[in-house]
């Protein structure tokens, strides 16, 4: 998009925020670089440069603007779509792996050498990992300095600095502000802050591309939440996480523009990817309009869209967890299901305390799971075995279903091992791996629904069908699931 000069320039001039977070705008004569809907006059055309990333825009020099705030755009939806290893380089960074492990560590998990993922992120981005992971520290660091009390010292090492100084100095390069000045610009705007400050609560704003339909989006969390790992109350979606450094516990709330987000975290240099995995879980850095303008092809499926577009596919924060619920939901209702990981959780899980809601439990990683009792599991023979065989795959390794994943690899290692047949597998590609393109046509909803808007109903003529969907179907199973009145398709009273 960014070598589109002509494009860029019109989206700029057109204030048009669907681009912001695909491209960014530098400005040659004032070194400041924006999002396209920057509320600014517009430069002039010979004046605007165009970059891939806010770490190249850093990269070539260029500070953020302070209107528009650049650093906090939705995320590309392009690493959405893509599931090659730039992409599935993109996803590790935004979840921390270059500050916890460095750029050998990310290679590593990618199959490449440091040398490819420097080449190949230098140039579709503009910038290598250690710049573009720089710029979510930047951005992290300015959260912590504007929503907490954190002394400097701490949002530094908390960040993922190496140094007080190499903060300071890249706080200041990046938006020509020292650290001190940042919070005291925050405390002057009544807007800087979301809500009222809590000790140990870090309070903040995801923003997303609009329309954003929350009803089948919340709804499916709350109605299929675990008990002690994940709760509705208040109007929030509530959970618990499980960090490198500790664990933390997240409440999201739909509002006007953006989600609410308060997290409470045991160590703040989690910070980063409790973010990047909130995103994620709700979809975030979706491109709604892209999605709804293929889907709306199809005239008996373009109803749908427009009666309630922007829909989102609702993942989850830990793709091993959903695999495992994903199991435990084969062939039984939602609230069978939830009563089997509830049984999970208090046997397994760690405890933990939450003294604003009820949540009581992380939930059990593949190695505490790895070990237990088959005979303390009340599920037919079969599914225990499937359990089991899960569990222990994913904790030596042999089954990776992370970030770095491989779409196709994980599908195939899926349906190698016994009990997982199509509909279990389409649906961890979907919420877990969150490949856009996953489909179910064998699902007992979907099948309904297509039925019922004249679809074809059989699994073989509606994956044929579904075709022209493409590479939009994961969302497509979304409209398809919001025809009927289970309680998943609407926010809960």
């Amino acid at each position: 998009m960014h070598t589109d000069t002509e494009r860029c320039v019109r989206a700029v001039r057109s204030k048009d925020a669907r681009f912001d977070g695909v491209f960014f705008t530098a400005v040659l004569t004032t070194r400041i670089y924006c999002r396209p809907s920057c509320p600014v006059v517009p430069p002039k055309a010979e004046n605007m440069v165009f970059h891939p990333s806010a770490a190249s825009c850093q990269r070539a020099g260029f500070r953020a603007c302070k209107r528009c705030r650049p650093d906090t755009s939705p995320g590309s939806p392009e690493w959405n779509v893509r599931a090659d290893a730039v992409a599935r380089a993109m996803r590790l960074i935004q979840d921390g792996v270059v500050d916890r492990e460095g750029v050998p560590g990310l290679a590593a998990r990618l199959g490449w050498s440091t040398r490819q993922i420097e080449r190949q992120l230098l140039a579709e981005l503009g910038a290598g990992p250690l710049a573009l992971a720089r710029a979510q520290r930047a951005q992290t660091a300015r959260l912590l300095i504007e929503t907490t009390p954190m002394p400097m010292a701490e949002i530094a090492f908390a960040a993922g600095f190496s140094s007080i100084r190499t903060f300071n100095d890249t706080v200041r390069e990046v938006f020509a502000l020292a650290p001190g000045e940042l919070r005291a610009r925050a405390a002057r705007s009544s807007a800087a802050a979301p809500g009222p400050r809590t000790p140990g609560v870090i309070a903040l704003r995801l923003p997303y591309r609009a329309p954003l339909n929350p009803s089948n989006l919340f709804g499916h969390l709350a109605a299929t939440a675990v008990p002690g790992v994940e709760e509705w109350r208040d109007g929030a979606y509530r959970r618990t996480l499980t960090l490198p450094h500790g664990h933390g516990i997240v409440a999201l709330t739909p509002r006007a523009g953006h989600i609410a987000c308060r997290l409470s975290l045991t160590d703040p240099r989690d910070l980063t990817l409790a973010i990047s995995r909130c995103r994620w879980m709700l979809d975030l850095d979706a491109d709604p309009v892209a999605v709804d303008e293929q889907l709306r092809t199809d005239p008996l499926l373009a109803p749908l869209v427009d009666g309630a577009p922007g829909r989102r596919v609702p993942r989850t924060v830990d793709a091993a967890e959903f695999a495992v619920r994903a199991v435990l939901g084969q062939q039984v209702s939602t609230a069978a299901a939830r009563t089997h990981a509830a049984r999970l959780v208090t046997a397994h899980g760690v405890p933990v305390e939450d003294p604003e809601g009820g949540l009581t439990h992380l939930f059990p990683t593949p190695e505490a799971l790895a070990g237990l009792d088959p005979a303390s599991l009340a599920l037919p023979r079969s599914r225990r075995t499937t359990l089991l065989t899960l569990v222990e795959a994913l904790a030596d390794g042999s089954l990776s279903l992370g970030p770095a994943a491989d779409w196709e690899e994980a599908r195939a290692g899926l349906l190698a091992l016994p009990g997982f047949g199509p509909w279990t597998t389409e649906v961890i590609a979907m919420r877990a791996l969150g490949d856009p393109d996953a489909f179910l046509p064998g699902d007992l909803g979907v099948r309904r629904a297509a039925q019922g808007l004249g679809l074809p109903a059989t699994p073989a003529a509606l994956t044929a069908r579904a075709a022209r969907w493409r590479p939009w179907r994961a969302y497509a199973v979304q409209y398809l699931w919001a025809t009927d009145s289970h309680p998943i398709n609407h926010l809960p009273a």
